[in-house]
């Protein structure tokens, strides 16, 4: 699933190429990609047209769109994406042929030669329109209100999240992936954010001093800015920018899917273990696990 460098780098995309266009028309292809609009693709359609889109803006992995209300009595909206595993918002030429898994089209009342469109493989993503929490600025829609702020948002507690971290009597990956903790972190950045901090997975998170957190949080921030400036993490196909085009930090992975490998600091091999469905790696010796595990 993309992680936030990956929905940054799209939404920075939105930002640049739909921001400030107004929705001519809209044309949903499969029903399952407005899932989470409960009116129904014929409202999704006629709530969208005719409004301006205004910045996009982003929390964790969510991103969204302020609406320009399209007249006086119209309620104040904001378009929220959702990537889901494969979601892709395409900025295309009209003329482009439709890509296979296309779900929604959205087409602007300008004379710019591209539009909008919304592809999904395995349509877990989707698109949705919300009333944003009353008073917020940015348009933040109210249904993602308890998503906690990411690490690369100015507004972001440290000394609110060392404590929060304290007191969840969990462990340390499980509550950096815990979206109402801190957003935007995933299975790839926590693995990556641990190597550098030379901290097991299963590290209970009561035994982290203030130092300890802030320079895990240090690490996050590194390692999703150097992700940011080469695009992200790309596997496959599933995930691109609005341009089509792949990211290129899983060259740079000093444990994600190196399994095997030499530690690039101490060169034992890396290892894989199961996780809550997923996989951690790490170095058995830069990384030891604690007591008991």
């Amino acid at each position: 699933m993309p992680e936030l460098p990956e929905v940054e780098v799209v939404r920075r995309g939105v930002a640049q190429w739909v921001s400030g266009r107004t929705v001519a028309d809209v044309a949903v292809l499969h029903p399952r990609a407005i899932r989470r609009h409960l009116a129904g693709p014929d409202d999704f359609a006629a709530q969208l047209t005719g409004r301006t889109l205004g910045t996009a803006h982003r929390r964790g992995k969510y991103l969204w769109v302020p609406l320009e209300a399209a007249g006086q009595d119209a309620p104040d909206l904001s378009l929220l994406a959702h990537l889901g595993m494969s979601g892709q918002l395409l900025v295309q030429p009209r003329e482009a042929p439709d890509e296979k898994h296309l779900r929604i089209r959205v087409r602007f009342a300008d004379t710019l030669p591209t539009e909008l469109r919304f592809v999904d493989q395995r349509t877990f993503g989707g698109l949705s329109l919300h009333e944003p929490v009353p008073g917020n600025p940015d348009g933040l829609p109210d249904v993602i209100a308890h998503i906690a702020r990411d690490p690369l948002d100015p507004a972001f507690d440290e000394a609110a999240f060392h404590t929060a971290l304290r007191r969840r009597r969990t462990t340390v990956k499980r509550a950096l992936l815990d979206q109402s903790l801190i957003s935007g972190v995933g299975n790839i950045y926590a693995d990556e954010a641990l190597w550098r901090s030379r901290l097991h997975y299963d590290r209970p998170t009561a035994t982290l001093t203030r130092p300890r957190s802030a320079e895990l949080l240090t690490h996050i921030r590194e390692v999703m800015n150097e992700a940011l400036a080469v695009g992200g993490t790309s596997f496959d196909s599933l995930y691109v920018n609005v341009n089509g085009e792949s990211g290129y930090f899983d060259r740079s992975l000093d444990a994600y899917g190196r399994e095997d490998e030499p530690c690039r600091r101490c060169g034992t091999p890396m290892r894989r273990r199961p996780w809550m469905n997923r996989s951690s790696y790490f170095c058995p010796r830069c990384q030891r696990p604690p007591r008991g595990v």
